[in-house]
């Protein structure tokens, strides 16, 4: 009687072990597959953006630009004086990989000239969001605050009205300009004379007379980094002479550069080119892409 006690002992002790492998080796059951999304691997991080260092600001601008840009600097007598003028004056900047720039201001007979130069690396501290993504959202920004003009006409290039008969021959005149034209300031300066004005005493709508042309009006450019803008704004600062200030911004990858460059004339009833401002202006803002190896 005991030897069969421990046989029937034996065989429950066996089929118990049996349940429990059975229902330990499921490896596709419901269980196993309850929180399907969880694979246990980490989120690939986003890739980082192009550049890790910013250029030196003072240093990127050279001489012969300068000299286009502020042309009172070759008016300087004295030499330690001229230096002083290329050199610039640094901005205040405390990562010098994140932010820089440099601010030149030049007195001439004819106008005050300020250029600025900046450069801001943009890093994004989301793992899912890359820096050139973080780059393009600090860059729509600044397009949405420049708050540029719509442009005009479906066909038309971005920030080109499509020509009416009242502005045909404006217009024209533009296109003329634009493929090779003489710019209408005189040589000694960007500053150009007022024009005559409107019946009404508004603006006649030339650069000559402040506002700036049809295809020089606020407006995105696509041919300059990942993406880019201009405007062009011109102010009375108290008096009767008007200063203007021409705005690049543009991306490439993770880097937004702003150039900010501003005239205001001497003598009363001029008005800047605008012009001659925007083509200067952008003229750097390439060699500046072409330096970042955009």
């Amino acid at each position: 009687m005991q030897r069969k006690a421990y046989v029937t002992g034996t065989a429950a002790l066996l089929a118990a072990l049996l349940v429990g492998c059975t229902s330990g080796s499921g490896g596709d059951s419901p269980t196993d597959n309850a929180n399907p999304g969880d694979t246990g691997t980490a989120t690939a991080a986003a890739r980082p953006g192009k550049y890790r260092t910013l250029p030196e600001p003072c240093g990127a601008v050279g001489h012969d630009t300068l000299d286009a840009m502020l042309p009172g600097i070759k008016q300087i007598t004295d030499p330690d004086q001229r230096d002083k003028a290329y050199q610039g004056e640094a901005a205040l900047t405390y990562d010098t990989d994140r932010k820089v720039g440099c601010h030149w201001k030049v007195e001439s007979a004819d106008a005050t000239d300020r250029l600025s130069v900046d450069f801001e690396r943009v890093v994004s501290y989301d793992n899912t969001v890359s820096d050139d993504d973080q780059a393009e959202k600090l860059f729509g920004d600044k397009e949405t605050a420049a708050d540029l003009p719509e442009p005009s006409g479906s066909s038309a290039p971005a920030g080109t009205p499509t020509p009416t008969s009242s502005s045909s021959s404006s217009a024209s005149s533009s296109a003329s300009s634009a493929s090779g034209g003489t710019p209408s300031a005189p040589a000694s300066g960007h500053a150009s004379g007022s024009g005559s004005p409107s019946p009404s005493g508004s603006p006649s709508g030339s650069a000559s007379s402040g506002a700036p042309e049809a295809d020089l009006q606020p407006r995105v450019l696509t041919d300059l980094g990942d993406e880019a803008y201009i405007d062009d704004r011109l102010a009375a600062s108290g008096s009767t002479a008007e200063q203007r200030t021409v705005t690049v911004v543009f991306r490439t990858s993770n880097v937004v550069v702003t150039i900010e460059y501003e005239e205001q004339p001497m003598a009363t009833g001029t008005v800047p080119d605008s012009k001659e401002m925007q083509d200067t202006a952008r003229e750097l803002a390439s060699q500046l892409d072409d330096a970042l190896g955009g």
